[in-house]
Parts: structure tokens; sequence; C-alpha cells
């Protein structure tokens, strides 16, 4: 029986082109240290910076602290340096990167519907962001206010997708069992990967990204319109 419900963020319920978006983003971050380091190679440091969380397997450790101990010996800049100035680019630059972005649709109605069914949602996103970045992400499709039982953030989580561990963290927290949950996301490796714990999956095909060497078989696969229907019939029993 499902009670619970993982939503991947970005391509699945927020209607971004990852590509552009990190593009963006990159761009306008760098661009706040531009009077301290050449904009390219504060991207490429950047990048290499996510790339250690995503790659950490260390369980004693948050993504948080993995970037935090890297990030600043990778550019050469103190951490006291460095978190002021993202803190005021989330509260500033960033929002202005969701002012393009193309209708949502019903994601609203989606998530309250699943709510008032009894399932419990968890935004199952990469946890490689800050959990007040994550809430502006959501305010962007006005989903930033709903009672989720799980924002997955840098700060709490200790593992990225695609590792396994990530969604077993996820388990833990939740105190759910496997069987229990339905990943939701449009990333055939990086969602669909959940499989491997016994988690249902459900493949969202509206933004969907490929990958070559996968051969995880969704339990569901439809567009963004048709998952009412699907929750509809998973939906958990009054009690």
């Amino acid at each position: 029986m499902i009670k619970h419900l993982l939503f991947d963020l970005d391509g699945t319920l927020l209607p971004i082109d990852l590509d552009f978006f990190f593009r963006d983003y990159l761009s306008a971050l760098s661009a706040r240290f531009a009077a301290t380091v050449e904009p390219r190679a504060f991207q490429e440091k950047l990048l290499a910076s996510t790339m250690a969380m995503i790659q950490n397997n260390d369980p004693r450790l948050t993504n948080e602290e993995v970037f935090w101990q890297d990030f600043p010996a990778r550019i050469g800049l103190s951490r006291s340096f460095l978190e002021p100035i993202f803190r005021d680019f989330y509260a500033q630059e960033y929002r202005a990167l969701g002012n393009n972005l193309p209708p949502a649709g019903p994601v609203r109605n989606l998530l309250t519907s699943a709510l008032m069914q009894g399932f419990s949602i968890t935004i199952a996103t990469n946890p490689i962001f800050p959990r007040y970045a994550l809430i502006e992400r959501l305010s962007w499709i006005n989903c930033h206010d709903l009672p989720y039982r799980l924002v997955t953030s840098m700060e709490q989580m200790h593992f990225c997708k695609p590792n396994p561990n990530y969604y077993r963290e996820i388990l833990d927290l939740l105190g759910a069992k496997a069987g229990e949950c339905l990943m939701i996301g449009n990333d055939e490796e990086e969602d669909m990967i959940a499989a491997r714990l016994g988690i249902k999956t459900c493949l969202v095909t509206d933004r969907l990204i490929r990958r070559e060497k996968t051969e995880i078989k969704p339990d569901y696969t439809c567009r963004l319109a048709e998952l009412p229907s699907i929750i509809m019939a998973l939906r958990p029993p009054r009690t």
C-alpha cells in the first residue's frame, strides 16, 4: 500500500530545462564573485565541489559539510567570506531566475489533491542546494507553503542522486518501508534507481531525461497530466 509520494522537483514539478537553468544560475552566481575570481574559473570550481557532494559516500558528513570542506580550499577563499555572499545571492538574483519559466499548470492542485487523499509528500530533489533555495524554487510554482513531510536539502541529507543511499536515507527519515513509497520523477537513472530498494517508481515523460546505460523499468510511465489518475488509484484507505 502506497502511503508516501516522493516527487522530484526540477523537470518534474518545476517546468525547467536543467541545462539552461544551471547555465543561468552559474552565470548569475559567478558574477557576484567576479571582482575576486574569474567567472569561468569560479564556475568550474563550483561544479567540481558539487560533484564532490554527489560522489560522497561518507554517512558522517552532510552534503553541506562536504561542500564547505571542499569549495573554500578549491577556490582559495574562506567560508566566512563566501557564505554571506551566497545567502545574499539566493535572496536577490536567484529569485529572478524563476521569472521566465513556462506555466507550471495545475501542479499545486496535484499536490493538494494528493494530500487530501491521505498521502504524505516528500520533495525528493537532488540535495545540492540549501533549503531556502529549494523553497524559493517551490514558490515559482506556488507550492512553497504546503505541508511536506520532507524536503531533501544539502543541510539534512548525506547522499545525492543517483546514490541508492539517498533513497535509503529518505526511508529512514520517513520511518517508511520501501513498498509504501512511490518515487515520481523525469530522470531514468537518478529517479528510477529508487526501484533497487523496492520503492515503486513512476517516470514522468514531459521533460524526460534519458540515460544510455540504465535498464530500470518504471512501474508507471505517464505525462504529468495523467499522474492524478494514477495517484487516485493508489490512495490509501480511510481509517
